[in-house]
């Protein structure tokens, strides 16, 4: 009770009445200085800054035509093959015979490329539609590579000519860095898991590609470096020591279109 009575005769003591209140000290006031300039400038940077953000894809290493799967139009057994996996073949190539319960019938391409699968050997029971080989769709060996990436449909807008990095799956990326390339199409529509099947020439690739939904195919032209062993352009000096080879696995991370941070908050 002493101490409540000698403040409450302070405050109605008249002697106090001119001293002024002291509403904030000299450290607050910084304190808030500091803060507003740092609201202020970024307010500046979200109307007047730049990001760049980048979308990832898986895909693969292949030409321009793709792949395709060769089978078989008659049942029997494989009694001859005449040719071995790299050779390539012309359009109405002889690539095995069947011997069926009537004939023995000669499988030929349908179209010219490079056999990279030969599935069936000699000895081999086959059905009609049963798959025979893999061929890629090239003209010659020396055909420049592309990458095709699957990118998830609904996403971001793809520019065609952005930058691209991927990563091989062959080539140890801490050692020989990423390859260069950048965008030369993109697809305008999703595509199937058929879809995607028929250009690779292989099923489980286009269940792997089409695992999370139907994607869009974003095809990649690979920088080229004369220098470079393997012909294209690395984020190293030389890149690996060797070549690269198509039907190769990579992930491509993709530069999108630089947007204004106050873009992600406006609708």
């Amino acid at each position: 009770m002493q101490f409540r009575q000698k403040a409450l005769s302070k405050l109605q003591s008249p002697e106090e009445l001119d001293i002024p209140v002291h509403l904030a000290r000299p450290q607050g006031r910084l304190v808030l200085a500091v803060v507003v300039a740092v609201m202020a400038a970024a307010c500046s940077w979200a109307v007047t800054g730049t990001v760049s953000p980048r979308m990832s894809a898986p895909g693969i290493l292949t030409f321009a035509e793709g792949s395709y799967t060769l089978q078989s139009p008659v049942a029997g057994q494989v009694i001859s093959v005449f040719a071995n996996e790299g050779d390539m073949l012309s359009t109405g190539a002889p690539l095995l015979s069947v011997r069926t319960d009537r004939t023995v019938e000669t499988v030929r391409t349908v179209a010219a490329g490079r056999l990279t699968v030969l599935t069936a050997r000699i000895g081999a029971v086959v059905a009609t539609g049963a798959d025979l080989a893999t061929l890629e769709r090239v003209n010659s060996p020396t055909d420049p590579l592309l990458a095709v990436l699957y990118a998830p449909s609904g996403g971001s807008t793809i520019p065609v000519g952005a930058a691209v990095d991927l990563t091989v799956q062959s080539v140890p990326a801490q050692h020989y860095g990423v390859l260069r390339g950048r965008v030369l199409a993109v697809g305008r529509v999703p595509e199937t898991q058929q879809q995607i099947t028929d250009f690779l020439g292989d099923s489980q690739l286009g269940a792997q590609f089409s695992a999370q939904g139907q994607p869009v195919a974003v095809t990649v032209q690979l920088d080229r470096s004369g220098p470079a062993p393997s012909g294209y352009a690395w984020s190293s000096a030389q890149g690996p020591p060797y070549p690269i080879d198509a039907t190769t696995l990579v992930s491509g991370a993709i530069q999108l279109t630089a947007q204004h941070p106050i873009d992600w908050l406006l609708p």
